[in-house]
């Protein structure tokens, strides 16, 4: 009894969505079209990272070879985007990752996901306004800095900033406001300030490539030790000539491959951002089409800019003199450009702004989504009359407002890349997973997959019309690597399920010893053994039928993409530092307690299923869905049709 209890209450954490794709209808005003969803992805992607990070990276991880880190974390960025797509096609509804693993892991791994995206976007929006009041104050003298300061001074070292930022405040509850009002004015307003961004960032690319010459992509150290670094008198670097170990080995790659690597995985988190598309499912004109070309076209403008820029910059100046802090203004003052800052300062806000709005614009849509399916309490679902989620996105300003008043975001700030990972890991899983997946054609087999109180398994039985999954298949290991069907099937779709899990557990056990066991003996057995399961698996799932479904975009080089892109997202996980995962514990502790207290209870899918097993008790003769819509005459005669035949049968007995 204990254990029956134990396993409903199981089944009923990984209970999953059903989502009715093929309808029109939307909660929320579809107004965007597919060059907003570009915009929106750019300007959240391609921030004020593009103005600091190359010289930070080519100064101390890359050198010129900076311009191949960036191309290795596009690749790992576009496999994630690429299953980002797929969902776009395959569940055009707001939500993003929590509601891609919703309908396909179930509904506590969905919270989770959810609930990290929430503090992702909260620190995101957070830091990124607190970065646009410095970047401005800095322009301006640091007025405000000194006002808060001498007025305002907060004594609470490790816990509170120095002072509070009145600006930053004011610039949340301004974006806010302009959210709270429309989506189409804010998509109008995002599109203004990419544009600028994008222009000046063109500027600076052609200045580059005019301004500069390839022999600082060929520079020998001997030649910089003795005193011969550069003939421009107009930059002074007599005062300290650089290390050995900052020049490397000079040449296009002074840090070798590795360093190169070190690069890559920094560059990986400029291009963050991209998923905020994701959530305009239910805002967006046929967003099947619109968002999987958003995602991926908004990540190859970003990568031409990064690796434009990146060029540009290693091109203009040798590598060891880039400033790691404003890389740009410096390289413009080296070849005598020093009128170009003041474009670097306007891109910056540009840049700075359209990061805001990227951060601040799915957050909303999050809560939103959160609360309509009872996860959230629910009067964070209400819409406004213009058809904007105005409670989640008042809600979502005070929050971000409140940390950007209070807090130094530093130590925060590496909490957003565990949220981000884990919902990039999430979507790759899912796509492997439900590619292998049985067609889910009829009401009766939805409801078999949501309906935890009550065992559908030997429900309605219509074994002539081949529309639920052959039973019968029996298991060998000849159907495990050579399927009898060409269509997917239970127990091949039960076979990918199995795989799947096993791998996602073997790549967190590989990137824990790869980052923690070092280089001895038995870590290098214990990697090889783990990557030689891992192939297999792989080649077990790539041997499984995929599913026919036509989607106007799906993954291509399955099942190794996801596969490929879990490892990489897990593997960046496990480099951030113990504190970072205190601090992750204490906010999932945080999120259990509302989940488990309220979501459970309260879940629209727990309430799909006590009506569903009330309507069964009460003689199974509904006269609508599940979802609420009005059902038609052929679906209630499948029904009605489907019980009278498990009636015959047990009348047999």
């Amino acid at each position: 009894m204990a254990l029956e209890k134990l396993l409903g209450f199981g089944k009923q954490l990984l209970r999953v969505k059903v989502v009715n794709c093929n309808s029109e209808e939307s909660r929320l005003s579809r107004c965007l079209n597919t060059f907003d969803l570009v915009a929106l992805g750019v300007g959240s992607t391609l921030g004020a990272g593009v103005y600091v990070l190359a010289g930070a990276v080519a100064r101390e991880n890359a050198g010129p070879a900076i311009v191949l880190s960036f191309l290795i974390a596009a690749l790992a960025s576009v496999l994630a985007g690429l299953c980002y797509a797929e969902f776009g096609a395959r569940v055009p509804k707001t939500g993003s990752a929590y509601l891609y693993s919703y309908v396909t892991v179930g509904e506590l791994w969905a919270f989770i996901t959810g609930w990290n995206l929430i503090l992702s976007y909260i620190i995101g929006t957070s830091s990124v306004a607190r970065a646009w009041s410095a970047t401005f104050d800095e322009l301006i003298g640091r007025h405000i800095e000194h006002f808060c300061r001498q007025h305002m001074s907060m004594n609470a070292p490790g816990v509170l900033a120095e002072y509070p930022d009145m600006f930053a405040v004011l610039i949340i509850i301004t974006l806010t406001g302009l959210l709270a009002f429309g989506v189409k004015e804010s998509a109008m307003v995002n599109k203004v300030f990419t544009c600028i961004n994008v222009l000046v960032l063109l500027f600076m690319v052609v200045s580059g490539l005019v301004k500069g010459t390839l022999k600082n992509w060929q520079i020998d150290p001997d030649q910089i030790l003795h005193g011969n670094g550069t003939n421009d008198s107009s930059f002074n670097i007599t005062e300290s000539l650089p290390t050995v170990e900052r020049l490397g080995l000079g040449g296009f790659m002074p840090f070798g491959f590795t360093g190169v690597l070190s690069g890559a995985a920094t560059c990986f988190y400029a291009f963050v951002g991209f998923d905020c598309i994701a959530t305009t499912g239910e805002e967006v004109k046929n967003p099947q089409r619109a968002i999987p070309i958003g995602i991926v076209s908004s990540l190859l403008i970003c990568f031409v800019a990064y690796f434009g820029v990146s060029a540009a910059l290693t091109l203009m100046m040798p590598y060891y003199l880039l400033d790691s802090n404003s890389p740009l203004p410096v390289a413009f003052k080296y070849v005598g450009w020093e009128g170009a800052t003041y474009a670097v300062a306007v891109g910056s806000l540009c840049a700075l702004s359209t990061s805001l709005l990227g951060s601040m614009f799915p957050l909303p849509r999050i809560i939103f989504a959160m609360a309509g399916d009872g996860l959230l309490f629910s009067f964070l679902a209400r819409i406004s009359e213009r058809k904007a989620p105005i409670t989640s996105t008042m809600a979502a300003g005070v929050m971000s407002a409140i940390m950007a008043f209070l807090f130094d975001l530093k130590d925060l700030v590496d909490l957003m890349s565990i949220g981000t990972l884990l919902a990039y890991t999430l979507v790759a899983a899912c796509v492997l997973v439900l590619r292998y997946q049985p067609e889910q054609p009829s009401l009766s087999y939805e409801m078999a997959n949501t309906q935890d109180e009550v065992e559908m398994s030997d429900g309605i039985s219509v074994p002539s019309m081949g529309i639920l999954p052959d039973m019968e298949e029996r298991f060998s290991f000849k159907t495990l690597l050579f399927p009898d069907n060409s269509e997917p099937s239970a127990l091949s779709g039960f076979t990918v399920n199995v795989c799947a899990s096993a791998l996602g557990v073997l790549i967190l056990v590989f990137s824990v010893l790869a980052v923690q066991g070092g280089s001895a003996v038995w870590n290098v057995v214990a990697l090889s053994v783990i990557f030689m399961v891992c192939l297999l698996l792989v080649f077990i799932v790539g041997r499984q039928p995929e599913s026919k479904t036509k989607l106007s975009f799906k993954v291509p080089l399955l099942p190794f993409i996801p596969v490929i892109s879990m490892f990489v997202n897990v593997y960046l996980m496990m480099q951030l530092d113990r504190g970072t995962w205190i601090r992750f514990a204490i906010w999932m502790a945080i999120g259990f307690v509302i989940y488990f207290c309220y979501g459970f209870h309260h879940s629209t899918e727990a309430a799909l299923a006590r009506s569903s097993l009330d309507t069964e008790l009460n003689g199974f003769k509904p006269s609508h869905d599940h979802n609420g819509e009005a059902m038609s005459p052929e679906k209630e005669a499948f029904l009605h049709n489907g019980l009278e035949d498990r009636e015959d049968d047990d009348g047999d007995f």
